[in-house]
């Protein structure tokens, strides 16, 4: 049986090699963490927001582009956290462990917002007004830059969904709790959950296989 373990609990058992597992043997990683921090505002002193943020693979080339960068990083795994901050201990980083889904973001104070390779834990319901709360966190001209790996098919995001809840099931597990276990969306639902929150422009800037950068925006005007 596959045991599910608790969201943060996963990742902090796994610290020791966790950067060098991300990037050996995720197709690709060496191409889309650098090529999302480049998708991200160039101009000193950009506000960020990063869901998800572990130890920062994707900042750490945002770091050698924007040097003054004020970054606010949210995760479950607190010494992940530990690690960004042992990282980077002269950079401007606010981090603050919990639940994106429940952390006031606050309105209106992020030039962007980034997530790579953490939201395909979750359903379309739960992302929606997750997604719509970020929007509201971004300054008009704002946008969200999201790397991430998805379902090609309907049929494969209903199976792994199916999947995880027999296990929650089989195992007693409370619905209240996040476990660490993969069900991707599509890239098409993914869309359709971040227009339903408000997102004027959605796209999809690149592709890797079943990863993808997309790129939503506040409003149409966007660059």
């Amino acid at each position: 049986m596959n045991t599910l373990e608790k969201m943060g609990e996963f990742f902090n058992a796994r610290l020791d090699g966790y950067e060098e597992h991300q990037m050996t043997t995720i197709d690709f990683a060496d191409e889309f963490y650098p090529y999302t921090a480049e998708c991200l505002p160039k101009e000193a002193g950009s506000r960020i927001l990063d869901l998800g943020c572990g130890t920062g693979l994707e900042l750490d080339r945002y770091f050698e582009i924007v040097p003054d960068a004020k970054v606010t990083g949210i995760d479950l795994a607190e010494d992940m956290l530990g690690i960004l901050r042992k990282k980077y201990p002269d950079k401007d980083l606010r981090l603050i462990h919990a639940s994106y889904f429940t952390e006031p973001f606050g309105e209106n104070l992020f030039d962007a917002a980034v997530s790579v390779e953490s939201l395909h834990h979750f359903t379309k319901e739960e992302k929606t007004p997750l997604y719509a709360k970020l929007s509201r966190a971004l300054k008009d001209g704002g946008y969200f830059i999201l790397t991430d790996y998805f379902a090609l098919t309907e049929e494969e995001e209903k199976q792994r969904r199916t999947e995880l809840l027999n296990l929650k099931k089989e195992q007693g597990l409370s619905d209240g709790e996040f476990y660490h276990y993969d069900t991707p969306l599509t890239a098409e639902h993914e869309m359709e959950a971040l227009r339903e929150a408000g997102f004027a422009s959605v796209q999809v800037l690149k592709n890797w296989g079943a990863t993808k950068t997309i790129k939503a925006c506040k409003t149409d005007v966007c660059e």
